[in-house]
């Protein structure tokens, strides 16, 4: 089996150098794998998959071309948790739930093990509440979209004033899920911290952490049995 691993683009614009180099990954890649998951954090923000903005239209474009070739797999994020079935159902996706165990790998977001951050645990407790979700949805996209602009404003400045260990995961958290669903390796996102950690010890675990698109894209790649984290250059897939 061929997958490819994804997290944390943050797309925003359709013409974005991020934007571009995802559309060209994606055309590149479905023609070589079987399954491209993406694990959360797709776009900086998503208000419902009723949006018609460009870049919510580009997007769909791009996904809906890549399922043609290979299977897509979505995980929610802390920015794209609106992603709903009708989204996926027009891309031809399937949403999974967080975690998600893959023959021996466990796959998350990665926001669930930041427990050290119970502030921001709070916070996505209530966002993925499906009374909370009902209530925004009936908005406008008007009001969504000014609604999400704030929740972004608001995010940053929370973020601001916290210690970079609270916002990272908590290795004990990440034990207990590891031992509670049987696999030996994580692969996760959205701390923006990119590594391959090896096991250390008969018991332990490995665990890939994705990085954001900024300078650089992140992928894992696995081919069979083999996982390997790339950093590569956004111009290595340039659309056409």
């Amino acid at each position: 089996m061929k997958r490819v691993f994804i997290s944390d683009l943050h797309l925003d614009h359709a013409d974005s150098e991020v934007f571009q180099a995802f559309a060209g990954l994606l055309r590149d890649e479905s023609a070589r794998v079987d399954e491209i998951y993406i694990l959360g954090d797709l776009v900086e923000m998503w208000i419902g998959d009723d949006d018609t903005s460009e870049i919510a239209l580009a997007l769909i474009s791009a996904l809906q071309e890549a399922s043609k070739r290979a299977a897509l797999f979505l995980l929610h994020g802390n920015r794209d948790f609106l992603f709903g079935q009708a989204f996926c159902e027009q891309i031809g996706a399937t949403l999974l739930p967080d975690p998600y165990v893959l023959d021996d790998i466990l796959l998350s977001h990665g926001d669930l093990f930041c427990t050290d951050d119970a502030a921001y645990q709070d916070v996505r407790q209530l966002l993925r509440s499906a009374e909370w979700q009902s209530d925004l949805l009936q908005r406008s996209l008007g009001e969504r979209q000014q609604f999400g602009q704030q929740m972004r404003a608001q995010s940053m400045a929370a973020n601001a004033n916290k210690s970079d260990q609270i916002m990272d995961v908590n290795l004990s958290a990440i034990t207990a899920a590891m031992a509670e669903h049987r696999t030996t390796t994580l692969i996760h996102g959205h701390t923006h911290r990119p590594g391959d950690y090896p096991r250390r010890g008969s018991s332990a675990f490995r665990r890939v952490v994705l990085g954001d698109w900024q300078d650089c894209g992140w992928l894992c790649r696995q081919d069979g049995a083999s996982l390997t984290l790339e950093c590569f250059n956004l111009s290595r897939y340039r659309a056409s």
